[in-house]
C-alpha cells in the first residue's frame, strides 16, 4: 500500500490492488481503532476514485460508438438453459 500518495494520481489498476490490501488489512483485525477509521476512510476516497474512472471509460466507449451502451440481456435460450 502507498497510503501517502494521492489518490488522485492512481491508475485504476493502482487504486483496486489498494482497495483490496486495505480490505484485507482491515478483515485481519490487527489496527486500533483510529487505524482502521483512516484505512476506511481511505478506502472510500479508493472505490469513489475506481467508480469516477469506470464511469469515465464508460463514456469514452460511448463516444467511439457513437451510440449509448444499453444494459446487457441474457438471450431467452440462456434463461431457458438456467432453468431446466
Amino acid at each position: 500500500m502507498t497510503p501517502d500518495r494521492p489518490i488522485e494520481e492512481l491508475s485504476y489498476e493502482e487504486a483496486l490492488a489498494e482497495l483490496e490490501a486495505i480490505v484485507r488489512a482491515l478483515e485481519s483485525d490487527e489496527h486500533t481503532l483510529e487505524e482502521a477509521l483512516a484505512l476506511f476512510e481511505r478506502g472510500q476516497a479508493l472505490l469513489k476514485h475506481c467508480a469516477a474512472l469506470l464511469d469515465k471509460a464508460e463514456l469514452q466507449v460511448q463516444q467511439l460508438l457513437g451510440e449509448e451502451l444499453v444494459p446487457f440481456e441474457a438471450p431467452d435460450a440462456f434463461d431457458a438453459a438456467e432453468e431446466g
